[in-house]
């Protein structure tokens, strides 16, 4: 996975990321931004486009086509049977309510640069365009468009509308599946699993909230075949063991029966970057 971008954005005093942002373990503010704080996220991101009303913004010297990419990436996750229609209305509009927005950056350098000063109170997810590869996952080169994206989608959405079923915090029904996952309730990264915890995340930045964010990326996209080509699960068995669908449903069955749960509108497909409902385009360029 990518490195932990919330802690940038910390750094610089923006409020809230989505996913496993910072030491105040996800929180964020649901009250509209102050009009002098998004005038000061407009002109550090100019580049703008949005997908069923959530905003993507970047900064003028990142690469369009992933930005573009990181859209129709949104639009798969959202509209994931591709027909114009969110497949569930109201994640997104918790997600517009929220102002959720991904901001995007050549790298994390340029981030910690652009960043500084802005007074948004929105909830920002950060994507790197250098770890954006549209042309698919290859060993050594995971697309996080995957995985930041949706931490923005279920952090900031799923969470909110649901919090009994995916609310990141302890007793909810997907963080009683990660403690099973676990080998234990850990309020903080542990000095070391049970044997046969088969979600071994390590980041001791990582607070709860984090951690189930985390753990509901893991789950889905392994359920979606993102995490099985070849030379992967070397790479991340460390922290995520059941990187196919059949060990997810074998190993986790608590997890997959929530995530298969068609009420949820979650993805049941994997989104490859080719939205075919609609073709983004870029204002501010």
């Amino acid at each position: 996975m990518s490195a932990q971008p919330w802690a940038v954005l910390t750094a610089l005093a923006l409020l809230a990321l989505s996913g496993c942002n910072g030491s105040s373990g996800g929180s964020t503010t649901t009250t509209p931004a102050p009009d002098n704080g998004n005038r000061a996220l407009e002109k550090a991101f100019p580049l703008h486009t949005s997908v069923f009303g959530v905003s993507i913004r970047a900064t003028s010297n990142t690469d369009k086509a992933k930005v573009l990419h990181a859209a129709n990436v949104m639009a798969q996750y959202l509209d994931n049977d591709e027909n114009g229609l969110a497949d569930n209305q109201a994640v997104v509009d918790e997600l517009v309510k929220k102002q959720a927005t991904l901001i995007m950056v050549p790298t994390e350098a340029d981030l910690e640069t652009v960043g500084a000063g802005l007074g948004h109170r929105g909830a920002l997810q950060d994507l790197y365009g250098s770890e954006v590869h549209p042309q698919g996952s290859t060993p050594g080169q995971f697309d996080a468009t995957l995985e930041e994206v949706l931490h923005l989608i279920t952090h900031e959405g799923y969470a909110s509308v649901y919090p009994q079923i995916f609310g990141e915090m302890a007793e909810s029904q997907i963080a009683d599946a990660m403690d099973q996952a676990r080998g234990g309730r850990f309020e903080s990264i542990p000095a070391s699993y049970p044997v046969g915890a088969w979600y071994t995340y390590d980041d001791d930045s990582c607070d709860y909230s984090c951690m189930v964010t985390e753990y509901t990326y893991w789950a889905l996209t392994s359920l979606l075949g993102g995490q099985s080509h070849s030379g992967r699960l070397e790479e991340i068995q460390h922290e995520w063991s059941l990187n196919t669908p059949q060990k997810v449903k074998l190993g986790d069955p608590a997890v997959y029966t929530l995530l298969t749960n068609g009420e949820y509108g979650l993805a049941t497909v994997l989104p490859d970057g080719h939205y075919d409902y609609q073709t983004f385009t870029l204002s501010g360029d």
